[in-house]
């Protein structure tokens, strides 16, 4: 394809002059090149009007330069006609669009036309047409004495016209994109806010809130995968959620992958700086094997209040098309709303976890200051009265019923201990862990065990005993199940073992449901309250 046919756009003197210089240009251009066809035939002019009209009022930026190239062939006769985009850089091609039968080898000069298409100013790619027919330039209207199958001055003029045209076309329809894709990154973000504070039963597409950024992520960049990278304790970045279209073998692989403390990369994520690639696979910045699988890469930071808490990785795969600068741009935003987003919902969540536990806090309050204590006032009026009673089968019956309000106390006790329980993520106590281990053997025995405690266990019982204790309930309330349908479990810190060293004592006793079904036999464990 040539590079300098005789008929190529002069050098603008205006170059490097503003957008309103270069709007200027364009149009004095485009009014000279009218005069021109003015002064020449005039039969296709209306053809190109209509072209001028109908290209400036699309906004589809493919549909606007299959137009420009069937228009151009059509005006000129030409067999071949082709839009070259470049890349963002200048130095390549991102896009080529053509209408008609490519030419055999590369075209004479005079029979082969290219006219640079500018945007704003800046070179956006160029019109190039080849093979005129034989005696197309007489057909079209071209000047007397033409030669047939070249180019006439006419035809540069035509498509100067049409180049100048198309770069406005151009200008209005990639802003019109830019708003757009400003637009659908922007509602993403706020649609990631919205799904991290409502949670995931209020419309989230995942119960993690991490797999929420990724996700978006990967669908607004257009992308391959999204992944979520946290900081390790060794220095490293583990990928703690992904969203990939990749292969399942892929994401197993990237899952839980890490990128070396010692990488380059992950030295400018942690100083909060973005990592840009157009081909990741192929990047020596980039040590870790997971990259292999990508082409273009955005790694963006998350931080906030200057703290980075991870890294956002959207990464195409190999040969797909790069990244362009407002893509990095909208996606850096996206990552540092997505941070945000993330503290806010972290906050969100521990508010309402204090809401729970203040919540237990007052319940236990209410059930250990009132409950208890009425039912300690009457245990005591009860014994008040066994005192006094003179039928045995009266004592018996009022010694029963204090014996039932003490277990009953115990009970509640047990429950209160429960509700002040603090988060699953907070080191557990002994007790804490006994009443799991307790809560677990509630599917199997079809009741939750009663569960009591004697003397302070968490202050008393050491870590190794706590181990071995909270071992040992399991073993025997599983050893209980087997024949039992309910159980009880003391837990008692006061004893004294038999070589006289301070210890804890568990008891778990079972009962059946048949008539017949008496206590089953004890299961005792003793152990040291400290090694």
């Amino acid at each position: 394809m040539p590079h300098s046919p005789p008929f190529s756009e002069p050098a603008d003197p205006h170059e490097g002059a503003g957008v309103e210089g270069s709007a200027a240009v364009l149009a004095e251009r485009t009014a000279q090149s009218l005069r021109h066809l003015a002064g020449g035939p005039l039969t296709r002019l209306p053809q190109l009007l209509e072209a001028m009209v109908a290209i400036g009022s699309d906004l589809d930026v493919h549909r606007v330069l299959h137009r420009i190239a069937e228009t151009a062939a059509s005006l000129t006769g030409a067999r071949y006609a082709a839009v070259e985009v470049l890349d963002e850089d200048g130095d390549g091609l991102r896009d080529l669009i053509t209408h008609g039968t490519p030419p055999e080898g590369r075209p004479a000069a005079p029979f082969a036309l290219r006219v640079p298409i500018k945007v704003r100013g800046e070179l956006f790619g160029s019109l190039f047409l080849a093979g005129q027919p034989d005696g197309a330039a007489a057909g079209q209207g071209a000047a007397p004495g033409a030669e047939a199958g070249r180019f006439s001055e006419v035809d540069l003029h035509l498509v100067r016209v049409l180049a100048t045209e198309a770069g406005i076309a151009m200008g209005n329809a990639r802003m019109h994109a830019a708003a757009r894709q400003r637009r659908r990154w922007i509602d993403g973000a706020a649609s990631v806010t919205t799904a991290l504070l409502a949670g995931p039963e209020t419309g989230s597409a995942t119960e993690h809130a991490l797999t929420v950024v990724a996700e978006k992520g990967r669908e607004l960049a257009e992308a391959a995968t999204g992944a979520v990278l946290l900081p390790q304790a060794d220095g490293a970045m583990e990928v703690v959620a992904i969203s990939t279209v990749l292969p399942e073998s892929v994401r197993a692989e990237t899952y839980g992958g890490t990128i070396p403390p010692e990488s380059p990369v992950l030295h400018q994520i942690l100083a909060g700086l973005a990592v840009f690639s157009d081909d990741f696979a192929g990047d020596p910045r980039s040590i870790s094997p997971l990259s292999r699988h990508y082409g273009p890469t955005m790694l963006l930071p998350l931080h906030s209040g200057g703290r980075v808490l991870g890294a956002l990785a959207l990464c195409r795969a190999s040969g797909d098309t790069r990244f362009t600068h407002l893509e990095r741009t909208l996606g850096t935003q996206f990552a540092s709303q997505a941070a945000l987003a993330l503290v806010l919902a972290d906050r969100h969540r521990d508010r309402e976890r204090l809401a729970v536990y203040e919540d237990r806090d007052r319940i236990a309050r209410d059930l250990h200051d009132l409950v208890i204590q009425r039912l300690f006032a009457t245990g005591m009026l009860l014994e008040s009265a066994q005192r006094t009673a003179v039928l045995p089968e009266v004592k018996g019956d009022v010694g029963r019923a204090v014996d039932e309000l003490d277990a009953t106390i115990q009970e509640i006790r047990t429950a209160i201990i429960a509700l002040q329980q603090g988060p699953p993520e907070a080191p557990a106590g002994p007790r804490t862990r006994i009443l799991r281990e307790a809560g677990a053997a509630t599917a199997v025995l079809g009741t939750r065990p009663s569960v009591h405690f004697v003397g302070p266990v968490d202050a008393r019982v050491g870590a190794e005993c706590a181990r071995a204790l909270v071992a040992a309930v399991g073993r025997a309330l599983a050893e209980v199940a087997r024949t039992a349908t309910s159980a009880q479990v003391v837990v008692d810190a006061t004893v004294t073992l038999a070589d006289g060293r301070e210890g804890v004592r568990l008891t778990v006793t079972g009962e059946g449901e048949g008539e017949d079904d008496g206590p089953a036999a004890p299961v005792v464990w003793e152990g040291p309250l400290q090694p």
